[in-house]
């Protein structure tokens, strides 16, 4: 058994596929750093990231597949599950060595699996746009806390950037400790150190005295209005967690008490 053991970056997932090819040695296994390894193996190569033998394999991706498939592409790589990293170096070796598109050849398991994450991935960048709700602190900032089942953080900025052009924000990533903050020019990646993680950073709610001064009031209303327009004979629990999962629940201002 032959292990590729890279640093779990996409630019590492490009590299193992470049060395695999340099190497003509394609691992059995693509691990992790820091995963252990298993009791049995024969090899275990460590790939260090490189920017131009990623670009090489990328370019040779987009001869291969369409700008379509590659967005796709680096949307599964934020579905940070456990076989994702070992399925893409499948499916673009595939993709590579096809002399014709794999795009849409659902009879190959790994093609349809491809495709299937990336649903679970757009599924949730969906429910991201639904369910963000943001609170206004003191200094003008709006503040959200997500904590999504994949990393799709990146997904969103753009929508937010254009839907809240006119106003400083903050959405915060509080299972992965990093958010991306809007100063009405550009957004920008942020990221807290150990002592900054505190309070409305772990708990995802904005403390009363760093709310803005109308910012309870509004959350009333909105609490009010919520319950206003929910009819109590038209009540669906079953379809109401199917809408609005409860594991959304928790940074959702009208779920709040």
């Amino acid at each position: 058994m032959t292990l590729f053991i890279f640093d779990n970056t996409f630019e590492g997932l490009l590299t193992s596929v470049f060395e695999a090819y340099s190497r003509r040695t394609f691992p059995d296994a693509l691990l992790a750093e820091g995963e252990p390894l298993p009791l049995f193996y024969d090899e275990a190569f460590t790939v260090v990231s490189d920017e131009e033998k990623a670009g090489r394999v990328w370019r040779g991706l987009q001869k291969k597949l369409s700008a379509s498939a590659l967005s796709c592409l680096t949307q599964c790589w934020l579905a940070e599950e456990p076989e994702t990293a070992s399925l893409l170096f499948r499916y673009i070796r595939k993709a590579i060595d096809a002399s014709r598109s794999i795009e849409t050849n659902f009879a190959d398991p790994d093609v349809l699996e491809f495709s299937r994450m990336w649903k679970r991935v757009d599924w949730e960048r969906i429910r991201m746009l639904q369910f963000v709700r943001f609170q206004k602190a003191a200094d003008g900032t709006y503040f959200a806390a997500v904590e999504p089942e994949k990393n799709v953080l990146p997904l969103i900025t753009g929508h937010f950037k254009d839907r809240f052009a006119d106003q400083c924000w903050l959405i915060y990533d509080i299972k992965r400790a990093y958010g991306y903050y809007y100063d009405l020019k550009e957004v920008r990646n942020v990221v807290f150190g150990e002592d900054s993680r505190e309070g409305h950073l772990v708990t995802g709610i904005l403390d009363e005295s760093l709310m803005d001064k109308d910012e309870k009031l509004f959350q009333q209303l909105w609490k009010t209005y919520f319950k206003a327009i929910c009819i109590k004979e038209r009540l669906n629990p079953r379809k109401h967690r199917q809408d609005m999962p409860v594991r959304y629940w928790k940074y959702l201002t009208e779920k709040q008490t």
